[in-house]
């Protein structure tokens, strides 16, 4: 537990396995008036090791209901997501908060950091849900700090950080128990130009130094840019989409 940035996935994963697969994701709501609302149609998308592939879409189509079903936060009405080869289809509510815990990393456009705890405290809290000790798991969470380039503000409240800050702090805290991928959905959203420009440069060079895998979701086209596919959806589906169209 010395090291802020953990082994690589691929380390961990049979060979030719990726860390997150959708097969045929449907997802469907019961309007107000009783009529059946579809949001996906069908969806498949496949995630490797190392690879970063951003989300695009109009507000309203499903970008967050398609995030929520690949973070074990929601179930599929059919199809199936596969983490690290395992459906999550047949796990129980227990087993499933095992999951998000262990082997996916989550960062919101709002950071939801614990307001009465400390940027340290907060890293800390996964690993300690899991059960690793105390004194590994805060020196587990100094090491993401550092690695994230807040360490020097580990002992401050969410309240003492600027906006930047607390996304680091969160990105740091879905790093914390080494998931398999990590999931953004408008991680910049709250922050202004550089502070946005900021954060795309960490999770990107967190990429490249530990072969993270990650689904952005996003509205800022400056972001999806850098992803190394594209996909846009639109009627219940994803459509690649080449930089040049968002």
């Amino acid at each position: 537990m010395n090291s802020g940035i953990h082994r690589p996935a691929e380390e961990t994963l049979p060979p030719g396995v990726p860390p997150l697969e959708a097969r045929n994701l449907w997802k469907s709501f019961r309007a107000g008036d009783g009529s059946e609302l579809r949001v996906l149609e069908g969806v498949d998308l496949r995630v490797e090791v190392g690879e970063v592939v951003a989300v695009v879409g109009a507000s309203g189509v499903g970008k967050s209901t398609l995030l929520h079903l690949l973070g074990a936060l929601d179930r599929p009405t059919a199809g199936q997501v596969l983490l690290g080869g395992k459906s999550l289809a047949e796990m129980d509510d227990l087993a499933l908060a095992e999951v998000r815990n262990r082997s996916i990393g989550f960062v919101f456009q709002f950071h939801h950091l614990l307001r009465d705890f400390s940027a340290l405290e907060n890293v800390a809290i996964p690993l300690l849900i899991r059960g690793v000790p105390r004194r590994d798991a805060r020196e587990r969470a100094r090491s993401l700090l550092e690695a994230v380039g807040v360490v020097e503000r580990a002992h401050h409240l969410p309240g003492q950080l600027s906006g930047g800050e607390q996304q680091r702090v969160a990105v740091a805290r879905a790093l914390a128990n080494d998931p398999l991928v990590l999931l953004a959905d408008e991680p910049s959203g709250n922050l202004d130009t550089a502070g946005s420009r900021r954060l795309h440069d960490l999770l990107f060079s967190l990429r490249e130094q530990r072969g993270t895998s990650m689904v952005l979701v996003t509205h800022n086209l400056e972001l999806a840019r850098r992803a190394d596919r594209i996909l846009a959806l639109r009627e219940g589906r994803l459509h690649p989409t080449s930089s040049r169209e968002v």
